[in-house]
């Protein structure tokens, strides 16, 4: 979707299913709460639009 990989790396982050943070393109467990397994990806239809 985006033009370069750094941008793809910025748009779509992964996002905690618990609280909602932001993290990491490879992370395992998230950042703020600690969970594990609970990390989904942002859509890339959605942050696509959101970033235009």
């Amino acid at each position: 979707m985006a033009k370069f990989l750094e941008a793809e790396a910025r748009i779509f982050k992964g996002i905690c299913m618990n609280c909602n943070a932001k993290n990491p393109v490879g992370a395992t467990k998230c950042r703020r709460c600690g969970k594990t397994y609970k990390i989904r990806r942002k859509h890339k239809k959605k942050a696509a639009k959101a970033s235009v």
